[in-house]
């Protein structure tokens, strides 16, 4: 397995529960810019798993160095790399804040993801699993720069669904809705609506098996997003979302 954005909680809970469910892995690839981090998540499957696994250093804001992942083969790819960043008025006017924003969730990730769905593409083979966002789906005052990147992010996924499904690559797109992870510490989310990491792994698990296109982690945000994407714009540009 292929882990982009290893240090997320979700792509951590889905490698355990992925190790509990018997699926066996020659090694996991942990893709990272946080090497002290991962290394740490790599004693733990190894402890408890015996999962032999592979910390890759990867900067997505650095220039990206494809040759060090030549020797990386697997039949199944989990994108788990997302920055969240600022949506207040002084983040929306800060162009560094806007321009990391984009390129981690959407203009610097979709290359490398690109290049292993080529290596999927070349042996007819392979599952990829990208977690976007229920913010793609329709812009919000609240987070419409991180929003419209997922929903760049999105659209790209059905893309690529839709091109390799000839190819007998398998593409999932993946909205969870709140999350309790550390990026969403403090902030007043709804517990009914919010899945925590180990939920969003065992619902992604399933998902993944069933090969599923599309999945909402929490059921019911894929009817509030269908409530929301139906406002009339007259209407929807004056509410508070």
């Amino acid at each position: 397995m292929i882990v982009l954005g290893s240090t997320s909680e979700v792509a951590q809970a889905f490698v355990e529960k992925a190790l509990q469910e018997g699926e066996k892995f020659e090694k996991i690839y942990l893709v990272t810019s946080n090497r002290e981090t991962t290394e740490r998540f790599a004693r733990h499957i190894d402890v408890k798993f015996f999962q032999q696994s592979e910390v890759i250093e990867l900067d997505l804001m650095k220039e990206i160095d494809y040759n060090r992942l030549d020797s990386v083969h697997s039949q199944l790819l989990f994108c788990a790399a997302g920055y969240l960043g600022e949506g207040s008025e002084e983040g929306l006017y800060d162009n560094r804040n806007t321009e990391r924003i984009i390129s981690i969730n959407y203009s610097r990730l979709v290359p490398v993801i690109n290049y292993f769905a080529h290596k999927f593409e070349s042996r007819r083979s392979g599952t990829i699993i990208g977690l976007s966002s229920v913010a793609g789906d329709r812009g919000r005052q609240s987070n419409f720069i991180y929003g419209s990147a997922k929903a760049a992010f999105t659209a790209y996924l059905s893309g690529l669904r839709n091109y390799l499904f000839e190819k007998k690559v398998h593409v999932m797109t993946v909205k969870p809705g709140f999350m309790a992870t550390k990026m969403t510490e403090g902030m007043p989310l709804n517990p009914a609506l919010t899945a925590t990491p180990k939920q969003a792994a065992a619902h992604i698990f399933k998902a993944y098996k069933s090969r599923r296109n599309i999945t909402y982690v929490l059921p019911v945000w894929a009817v509030i997003m269908m409530i929301i994407r139906n406002i009339p714009e007259f209407l929807f540009k004056k509410l508070k979302l």
